[in-house]
Order: structure tokens, then sequence, then C-alpha cells
């Protein structure tokens, strides 16, 4: 974990926001263990003396799991149409984080105000976020809803600053900055032929929730640090998202999906789940400042994967710089 030192003139600010937790959970929380779970965050004063080099590793092992999946996507599309595909991975993997529970699930520090934040998280991630990212490739291209994809980190950072407090050194900005940059190379390969309109309102829309998502699960894990139900939760509520607007959707649609395309979406779960599960590991030690930059780079995951096993991926010197900008960027990030 980090150690904290106390920065000047913000007691006050650690005493003034034990109090706002303390307020939402009064039950469970006294002052003196909401001062201690302020104490926690990198913020009002409180710095950590030195990164914790785990949450980096963590989040880029997301990433390649991230990056993994959209490759095992591409053999399932040929057996499942796309959201027959989606229902069926979220839906595997709540199964699975069920199975697990009994052996991974700690309950006895619950908490209820982070049990409600990992459900709320769940309302819209990974569900409604999987959705706008369908309609905005058919609306859009997968070109422009890659790029717009990539802002992500901007909205996780922002919102960490302003709710959590936390403090964005410049060494973790540049990084940051960095990738962000390569991300637009490798995702920005073809002219737009149309204006997009009020449809880029789809692809931003996706970028803002997954920010906002790990900005909010941090502050649960703050609460209750257990990644593991962070997951089970929010995947239970993502489900029934799911669920739902499956069965709206698809009244009166033939739904295709064979036995292979079930095998091959199966796999996407399971790749999709653990990179969830190592994202929350990542934000439980680690500032989201530092861990959405990185899980930002699935995309350099995809395009080796692609090359390898797809063979659709051709590298151009576009692509090179793109993929030597984004690990630029991770080094820069894992030096701070």
């Amino acid at each position: 974990m980090y150690s904290f030192v106390l920065g000047s003139g913000s007691l006050d600010a650690a005493r003034a926001a034990a109090g706002a937790i303390e307020s939402i959970a009064p039950a469970r929380t006294s002052p003196s263990s909401a001062l201690r779970l302020f104490v926690c965050m990198e913020s009002k004063g409180y710095h950590a003396k030195k990164m914790n080099t785990a949450a980096p590793l963590l989040a880029l092992a997301a990433a390649a799991c991230f990056g993994s999946a959209l490759v095992v996507t591409q053999f399932g599309l040929r057996h499942a149409t796309p959201k027959a595909g989606a229902t069926l991975s979220v839906s595997f993997t709540l199964i699975a984080w069920v199975a697990l529970s009994p052996l991974m699930l700690e309950v006895r520090a619950w908490h209820a105000g982070a049990l409600a934040l990992f459900a709320l998280v769940g309302l819209f991630y990974p569900a409604i976020v999987t959705l706008l990212t369908y309609e905005s490739n058919r609306q859009l291209g997968p070109t422009l809803t890659g790029a717009v994809s990539c802002t992500a980190p901007l909205f996780a950072v922002v919102t960490a600053m302003i709710f959590l407090g936390e403090r964005l050194t410049l060494p973790i900005a540049v990084g940051a900055a960095v990738i962000v940059c390569g991300l637009l190379l490798l995702t920005a390969r073809a002219p737009l032929h149309a204006r997009p309109g009020w449809r880029l309102v789809l692809p931003v829309t996706g970028a803002l929730l997954r920010g906002i998502a790990q900005t909010l699960t941090k502050v649960a894990l703050v609460l209750w640090p257990n990644p593991f139900a962070a997951a089970l939760v929010g995947y239970a509520t993502s489900a029934a998202v799911m669920w739902g607007a499956d069965a709206a959707v698809s009244r009166g649609q033939a739904r295709r999906m064979s036995w292979a395309g079930a095998f091959w979406f199966a796999a996407v779960g399971t790749l999709n789940g653990g990179a969830v599960l190592l994202m929350y590991h990542a934000l439980n030690i680690g500032s989201v400042s530092v861990v959405s930059p990185i899980v930002a780079t699935y995309p350099l995951f995809t395009l080796v994967f692609s090359a390898i096993f797809l063979r659709t991926e051709k590298l151009n010197v576009k692509s090179v710089i793109g993929v030597a900008l984004a690990v630029l960027g991770v080094a820069v990030i894992l030096n701070a």
C-alpha cells in the first residue's frame, strides 16, 4: 500500500471530509474510522511518498486481457450476433463470479455505501458502455468510435481530481498525454467522409461513463477494499441491464448463436471479467490517474494479437509511432 504524510494546513480538510463520509454511512462509520478512510485517499494534503509499482503492472495485465478479448470477439462474431454475444459473455462472467464467491468474497467488513456504489457503476459499466459502443460503431464506424474512446482516461483523471482530490504530478500527466496521443494514432486509420453531428454524443458518452466508472469504483474501494465484491456486484447489475435490453430490442428478431459462438463468447467473458477484476485490484492499491491511462493501452495488445492470430493488421509508420508513444507513456508513468 501507500505511506502517507500530512501536508500543512490539511487537518481541517481531513476532518471535514471525515464528517462528509460519516454522513453518508453513519450507522457503520465513526468519525475516527472515517478520518482513517480519508487518509487512505491521495487528497487534501495527503500524498504518497512512493508509487506502488504493483498497480501499474496490474493495470497493464488488465489492458492485455481487454485487448485479447477484442480479438477473441472476432472469432465469436462469425457464429453469433453482437448483442447476443455481449449478453452471453456478461452472463457467463456473472455465473463464474457467483461460483467463486464462496472462496473469494469476504463480507465481514462490508460497507453499505460501497455496495451501493458498486451497483451504481454496474448500471452503466460494462452494460450501457457496451451498448453505446456497438451503436457508435454502427452509426459512426470503428475509426471515430475508437479514437473518441481513447479519451476515457482524461475523464477518469478529471473526475478523480474533483471527487477524490487526487494530485496529478507532472510525470503522470505527461505519461498519460503521451499514451492518449499514441492511441489516437493507432485508432484514427481513415479519414472521415461525413460529419458525425449529434452522433458524436454516443462515443463521448461511452468514454465519459468509462472514466466515471473508474473514479466511483475507487471511491467505493476506499470504503470497502474488496475488488472481487466490486466485480461481482457490478456484473450482477450489468447482466440485469443487458438481459432487459436484449429482451426489449430482440423482440421479433432472430438471435443467431451457435455452440461455437457460445464457446468463443464465454472466452470473451472470461477475458473481460479477468480484466475488470485486475483493474479493480489496481484501483484498490493505486490512483486513478495512474491506472486509467495504462488500462487504456489495450488497443496495443489488440493490434499485436490481431497481427498474430487474425492476420488482419498490418503495421505502417503511423502504427509504429503510435505503439512507440503508448509504450513510452507507460514507461514514464512506471518511473514516476
